[in-house]
């Protein structure tokens, strides 16, 4: 039974003239600000949305289907609501987004396998127009491997970073002034193998700047290692550590690598071991020292699991995972005193193939990209308790990759 069957009917009417009150002063603020928002370069929605609160969000894609670049949306933080916008910008498979720190520049990886006739992706940058919710590009460079799945920016805004899947190898590129790319600055080509079959080669999936942008670090799914380098930022060369990598158990695929906000505490999602590794972080040396790894699937699982995302939120209290192919949300609660994980609870993801999951703004909603299934799907959260609703509200949108709220 839906819940307006449930209310009592007087109850009822008098919300629906409130609503209807509400709705009228609405409309006439909203007009009487129309011909200011235009002289100003806003559209009208444009300012609708900043009186409701909205917040701007951009939306990687995979281009093999209807799909042709980055897309804009509003989220509205009171219901959860998704309105896309339309198409910010035409791109080749803009897999990955990362926002500058000024949140004038929008970077993405573009997940190819060949770029101007060589074995290489690339990765691009894009002025962010607010007003028009638009992007307009600045550069796009070489990534120096196929497969460029990750991109990141250092913390200063002047050195960004890609790791090439298809590859084996990661870059790092000088950002000017006006958010152009360099062509590389360093570049590492990895080799070897791990135990897995999806560990042929070796699988760069995620560049990491560390929480003083002292150093980069490096997941190789392929190698079972998370490769550490020093990072000089202002010219954006890097360095090889000593020791110059942490290494996981063999068969693990350290796959993405989150950072609690003490900066001392480090989150290896593994793909190929389904699990998270709780490492601790030497910031004076570069060295991380594993202290937990937990898995994400249920004791005795046999099925086919490829965790895809990890992220926490601000108070660094909860931990969230997106598990691909049995497809669904694990929840964590992190220890405030070393850090480590214990179960909460799995929940739904949604669709099928969650690639990427993000929490909005006010922490409120988790959203998920659910690749196969073609959309975008918003659960409610508790901030207190860090438990995520099992429905959610699903919205359309083609081989959606990478949420970015800017």
């Amino acid at each position: 039974m839906k819940d307006d069957a449930r209310r009592k009917p007087g109850r009822r009417i008098g919300r629906e003239r409130k609503i209807h009150s509400m709705t009228k002063i609405s409309r006439r603020g909203f007009l009487q600000g129309s011909a200011a928002a235009t002289a100003l370069g806003a559209t009208p929605l444009a300012m609708l949305a900043q009186q409701t609160g909205e917040r701007l969000l951009f939306v990687g894609t995979q281009t093999a289907k209807t799909s042709k670049g980055i897309y804009a949306y509003h989220f509205n933080p009171a219901t959860g609501e998704l309105t896309q916008r339309g198409l910010a910008v035409e791109a080749d498979s803009p897999t990955f987004l990362a926002l500058s720190p000024d949140r004038k520049t929008l970077f993405a990886a573009n997940e190819l396998d060949e770029y101007e006739g060589k074995p290489s992706g690339a990765v691009s940058s894009f002025a962010i127009d607010r007003k028009a919710e638009k992007l307009t590009k600045l550069s796009e460079v070489s990534a120096g491997g196929p497969g460029t799945c990750h991109v990141s920016v250092d913390h200063t805004g002047r050195s960004a970073f890609a790791a090439n899947y298809g590859g084996g190898s990661a870059a790092s590129f000088s950002v000017g002034g006006s958010g152009k790319l360099s062509p590389a600055v360093s570049f590492f080509q990895y080799s070897g193998h791990g135990p897995k079959p999806q560990q042929t080669g070796p699988r760069g999936h995620r560049v990491t700047v560390s929480p003083d942008n002292r150093f980069l670090l490096v997941n190789d799914l392929g190698l079972d290692a998370i490769h550490v380098y020093r990072l000089d930022a202002a010219t954006a060369k890097l360095t090889p550590n000593d020791p110059p990598a942490w290494t996981a158990a063999p068969g693990s695929g350290p796959r993405v690598l989150q950072f609690h906000p003490n900066g001392r505490w480090a989150y290896c999602v593994n793909e190929v071991g389904s699990s998270v590794s709780v490492l601790h972080w030497d910031a004076q040396k570069g060295i991380f020292t594993t202290v937990q790894t937990i898995s994400t699937v249920p004791d005795g699982h046999t099925g086919p699991s490829a965790p895809s995302e990890g992220i926490l939120d601000r108070t660094g209290k909860f931990f969230y995972v997106a598990n691909r192919l049995d497809d669904f949300m694990v929840s964590f609660s992190v220890s405030s005193t070393d850090g480590k994980l214990t179960l909460m609870e799995r929940t739904s993801c949604g669709g099928k193939t969650p690639r990427h999951i993000a929490l909005d703004p006010s922490e409120r909603w988790l959203l998920v990209a659910n690749q196969a299934t073609d959309t975008l799907s918003v659960f409610a959260r508790d901030r207190k308790t860090g438990k995520l609703a099992n429905e959610g509200k699903h919205f359309p949108l083609s081989r959606p990759q990478c949420i970015v709220f800017v």
